[in-house]
């Protein structure tokens, strides 16, 4: 008998390390049997590195060099080692734009992801994470948010809505954000499958083969 299973992923959509895990995590998905007696749903948990971010951001590079890589030399090995991170994933790394806040971004995709259901959720955080860190778009602008709703489908009555009306989905969002601090979420990504048995917590960026034997795990325990 099919077991429906839930992968709890945590992210902030200003986080490279949050996209590649997005990538590696969706090829180790790509990966299983279509035999496989496990089905898999991703369901996206809010969490904010920079909570104390304005709303307006700040230059990307700039910000970077104060606050993680001080010296030119240690920001080109930064692009240099994430490009070639992306490069394997079919990412296309940029480094200019803004850093930015991004609770309206998590607004968005809890509310549609409770609405409108996780394959839609889940195209907006791709089409989040693309404009960000491919496009160099705000990553919380309004029509960076219209934009991520309408190409997951969303109409474009419904998402003016939904990105102008900034309390809907706050109240969830907010929620969410304090229950990764309940759980003692300091970093992102933060994947847990969720097994029959027991659940599989994965931290940082893991390998796609690193995904692929705990995917294996929860369906061999589930079966």
């Amino acid at each position: 008998m099919g077991y429906e299973a839930t992968i709890q992923f945590t992210l902030d959509t200003i986080c490279p390390w949050t996209y590649l895990a997005k990538r590696r995590l969706e090829t180790a998905l790509s990966q299983l049997p279509a035999s496989s007696p496990v089905t898999f749903t991703t369901l996206y948990k809010p969490y904010q590195l920079y909570p104390e971010a304005s709303e307006a951001g700040e230059d990307k590079y700039a910000w970077y060099q104060r606050s993680r890589y001080p010296s030119d030399e240690q920001m080109k090995k930064y692009t240099v080692l994430m490009s070639a991170y992306g490069a394997a994933e079919g990412i296309d790394f940029k480094f200019g734009g803004l850093v930015a806040n991004t609770l309206h971004a998590h607004r968005l995709i809890q509310h549609l992801q409770s609405t409108a259901g996780p394959d839609v959720a889940d195209k907006v955080v791709r089409s989040l994470y693309k404009q960000y860190f491919e496009e160099e778009r705000h990553p919380s602008s309004e029509e960076t948010l219209m934009r991520a709703a309408m190409e997951a489908g969303v109409g474009e009555e419904d998402a003016r809505r939904v990105v102008e009306d900034k309390e809907v989905g706050l109240q969830e969002t907010k929620e969410g954000l304090r229950e990764a601090v309940g759980n003692q979420v300091d970093s992102v990504p933060r994947v847990v499958m969720e097994g029959r048995r027991r659940d599989i917590e994965l931290e940082g960026a893991k390998t796609v083969e690193e995904y692929v034997t705990a995917l294996n795990k929860i369906v061999k325990e589930s079966s």
